[in-house]
């Protein structure tokens, strides 16, 4: 698997063909450095055994990302843990759902959170998807019918975010979180489910598909390198300055009080 990841990004600089996807919900996987890269460049611990799945944790060790190509059906699965009875989320996302997609979910686990009330749906209201109700549930679908978001409600009343991409082939990807994942990370999901940019792929690492529209590029390692240091250095730029806003912040507790005469111990 190693070797198939590192398609692309070896130490010669001859241009290999390429392809601009679009839509980017029907790409294929690519390559998870896009995710893995990203969160160890925020800090995270790559907790991944040699040759094994991927598995990495947040320096407080409350979330954790891993993906297992080595299982049946496979794919990503994101956990959440805080305090409360509602603290603990999971999503679970297929092997053919896009890293671009996967990372404005884990992006947004290195980033606070913000002061804005999250809305799901805005994004792809934004972009045009055909929003309605279908019972309980509520359901979004892409402008060419291919990808949706729904949440769903059972009869046991039990509940959960349902998305994915399919193609008249059979091609493609479903993804499903808990109910109680937090509200600003399902936004930066639905964010890049919604995007309409298209994404690279090598040739042949996409799905052949009548439903996507693919360009031809001829692309250099070395501005595929460039690309991906880019991205690094920005999650660590964002970390950095955090970090050091949390260590320039005043005490906000008072030291303890030792009363005269220095402290006393009972024996």
């Amino acid at each position: 698997m190693r070797k198939k990841q590192r398609h692309g990004w070896g130490t010669g600089d001859q241009a290999e063909q390429h392809y601009l996807v679009q839509p980017r919900t029907l790409a294929g996987g690519g390559d998870i450095r896009h995710v893995s890269e990203f969160l160890r460049a925020s800090g995270w611990r790559d907790k991944s055994r040699t040759g094994g799945p991927l598995h990495m944790e947040s320096p407080d060790r409350t979330l954790r990302v891993a993906y297992d190509p080595y299982v049946l059906p496979g794919g990503w699965t994101i956990h959440g843990r805080a305090e409360g009875p509602n603290g603990e989320w999971t999503a679970q996302l297929g092997m053919q759902t896009p890293v671009e997609i996967i990372a404005g979910l884990t992006d947004a686990l290195t980033r606070p959170r913000t002061a804005h009330a999250p809305n799901v749906w805005a994004p792809l209201e934004e972009q045009e998807w055909d929003m309605r109700f279908e019972g309980a549930n509520y359901m979004a679908t892409s402008p060419d019918g291919t990808a949706w978001m729904q949440y769903h409600q059972s009869t046991d009343g039990s509940a959960m975010w349902w998305t994915g991409a399919k193609d008249k082939q059979g091609n493609g990807w479903a993804a499903h979180f808990t109910p109680n994942t937090p509200m600003h990370l399902m936004q930066a999901f639905s964010t890049e489910l919604a995007g309409p940019e298209p994404v690279m792929r090598p040739r042949g690492h996409f799905p052949l598909s009548a439903q996507i529209r693919t360009w031809s590029v001829s692309v250099k390692p070395s501005q595929l390198s460039a690309w991906q240091q880019a991205r690094i250095t920005a999650a660590r730029a964002s970390t950095w300055a955090r970090n050091s806003v949390k260590g320039s912040r005043p005490r906000a507790t008072a030291p303890p009080y030792t009363p005269a005469g220095g402290i006393r111990t009972r024996r």
